[in-house]
């Protein structure tokens, strides 16, 4: 089990620093580019920077609540 643990780590990191290779490349340097270079027809417009990260921080936040909120019911049902 420790070698799947191990990779199932690996493909998480990986998948990680590629996100955000990505999005610091979006964010940070393409903004310096021309407009004309061929660079911008992989990356969605500016204004998507903003809304992809509020929209997944929005379900997050809502995901957890709903979690705990589900434990808190289990947890008071097996009490009583």
């Amino acid at each position: 089990m420790e070698l799947a643990d191990r990779a199932v780590g690996l493909l998480l990191s990986v998948i990680s620093l590629s996100i955000f290779t990505y999005y610091t490349f979006w964010i940070i340097i393409l903004p310096f580019v021309d407009s004309d270079h061929f660079v911008h027809k992989y990356f969605l417009p500016q204004e998507y920077a903003i809304f992809i990260p509020v929209y997944a921080g929005v379900a997050l936040i809502c995901f957890l609540s709903i979690f705990i909120g589900y434990v808190m019911l289990k947890s008071k049902k097996k009490k009583a």
